[in-house]
């Protein structure tokens, strides 16, 4: 006898729809997996038959052969516990044929027959929609993420005894179908940090401004203690909601990493990952035998801020130059290759020197070889791809100290709020300029496009031609002035760039 079950996989972050073929013949009794299978797929003839037995259903003594196509495809992971189990009950009688017609099967089997969730579950039911399939068993510990995909039937269930008696009665499973909630894209808020609490640091504010209002790369210079962190932690609180198309990429990234939470499945804000500084190059570009995002692609949409950016490795520093490009990451393997998204906004926070008190000679003790040395870890390459470079200063004490509960010398701090108001018009104006040419901010200006869309007056051309020679620009950090002076003119709420807006933008060269 013969069955056929649909279920699904994946590759890198990329889903695919799989066919569970069993076949059950009066031999020697065995049970043989075929389909270039990993470890952890094959074991589940263990889980199969243990936990069909502690459910009280006895495999008659047969031969029992299980393919999983495409047979090209490497195939991992546990979500092939379920549709295994449901196939073989398929080709003893127990389930009928017209239960399994356009029907999705995923989940993993624990020895007593529980349901266990699995990782990939949205974009793998997002795929199998796209394709036509319209209903799916799952576990329901997977069902707020499944009720994200619109127009998918779920059929939830806690254990094989649930699945077995769902499913031998055809008719009756519309019964079953998920009642999905009112309000299923709603976050709850969290609170938030807010640069109303950060004293001072006023041009460091103004460029963290204008790197989120064009989405360029940043990096903060300055003493310990004089707010860098604050200032990248807060960055996110002044970025745009993620529209449903990034929400969905993102979701689905973490859901193939394990990374999503169970009660509230759907990401609704901007990623904002900091990894420590001894993060290996594996573990911010992706991989592994069975190759998946790394911090880079769980950043993307959002910020990746890498704080005391020269105490990373030489190798994790340079791993960010294609992604930085091309906004992803290719991960080759001796069969094939994983390309992961990784369209982040870069963060990164350096001390001056060492001890980090340079050019305080008060303080700083460093010798000049020792600055010279620890400022060669970011690589003239990289300082190339990073957009805007920004001072951060120590402040004075009349700044930060309170007396008899007056703010003295401080000036009222904008609020993410405010900030977040001005960033909304020059990203509104973004998307009118660049609308039907799938560019959406300034940085991703390809060289051409900058040609149109940055086109300079004569005192604007003379003035960079001056910039370039003086400060021995290359193409593209002159390409990088020019698109960071774009995004600062429609902050400006101005159509040309201005010699005002090329100035700013040339300090932000570092």
């Amino acid at each position: 006898m013969y069955s056929s079950v649909c279920s699904g996989g994946l590759c890198g972050i990329k889903s695919y729809i799989s066919s569970v073929e069993i076949d059950v013949s009066k031999s020697l009794p065995s049970f043989e997996m075929v389909g270039r299978l990993s470890n952890e797929v094959k074991e589940a003839r263990e889980r199969v038959k243990v936990a069909l037995k502690n459910c009280g259903i006895e495999i008659p003594p047969v031969k029992i052969t299980v393919n999983i196509s495409p047979a090209h495809i490497h195939k991992s992971g546990t979500a092939y516990d379920l549709p295994i189990a449901v196939g073989v009950l398929n080709t003893l009688g127990l389930i009928p044929d017209t239960a399994l017609e356009n029907m999705i099967v995923l989940g993993e089997l624990g020895l007593n027959g529980d349901l266990k969730a699995v990782n990939g579950v949205l974009p793998i039911l997002t795929e199998a929609y796209g394709k036509g399939i319209t209903c799916c068993v799952i576990p329901a510990d997977n069902a707020d993420e499944a009720a994200y995909v619109e127009g998918m039937n779920i059929i939830v269930a806690d254990n094989m005894v649930s699945v077995m008696s769902i499913l031998k009665s055809p008719n009756t499973m519309a019964d079953h179908y998920l009642v999905r909630g009112q309000n299923l894209s709603a976050d709850e808020k969290e609170p938030k940090d807010d640069f109303a609490d950060i004293i001072g640091q006023e041009a460091c504010i103004r460029a963290a401004t204008v790197a989120v209002a064009g989405f360029h790369h940043m990096m903060m210079i300055g003493p310990p203690g004089a707010g860098k962190t604050m200032i990248a932690k807060r960055m996110a609180t002044i970025m745009p909601e993620p529209d449903m198309a990034e929400s969905l990429e993102v979701s689905s990234i973490y859901s193939v990493s394990g990374l999503l939470n169970r009660s509230r499945p759907y990401i609704r804000t901007r990623p904002f990952m900091a990894p420590h500084h001894t993060a290996t190059v594996s573990s911010l570009t992706g991989g592994g035998i069975n190759p998946r995002p790394g911090i880079m692609s769980l950043a993307h949409r959002g910020v990746l801020f890498l704080d005391e950016f020269p105490e990373f490795s030489r190798e994790s520093i340079e791993a960010l130059r294609e992604p930085l490009e091309s906004k992803s990451i290719q991960v080759v393997r001796a069969k094939t290759s994983f390309v992961f998204p990784a369209d982040f906004m870069l963060v990164a926070a350096a001390n001056p020197c060492p001890c980090g008190y340079y050019p305080d000679r008060n303080k700083c003790n460093c010798p000049e070889h020792s600055i010279a040395r620890y400022r060669s870890r970011i690589s003239g390459p990289i300082r190339d791809r990073i957009d805007i470079i920004a001072s951060v200063s120590r402040l004075d004490a009349e700044r930060v100290i309170r007396e008899d509960g007056a703010d003295r010398g401080r000036k009222k701090a904008l609020s993410s709020e405010d900030i977040k108001t001005d960033v909304l018009k020059a990203i509104e104006i973004q998307k009118k300029r660049y609308k039907g040419t799938g560019i959406r901010y300034n940085s991703e200006l390809s060289p051409s496009e900058i040609d149109k869309y940055c086109e300079l007056g004569k005192e604007e051309k003379e003035y960079m031609k001056d910039i370039y020679d003086a400060m021995d620009l290359t193409a593209r950090s002159y390409h990088k002035i020019l698109k960071v002076a774009r995004t600062i003119a429609d902050l400006d709420g101005c159509s040309d760039i201005k010699v005002s807006h090329l100035s700013e933008a040339v300090c932000y060269r570092g």
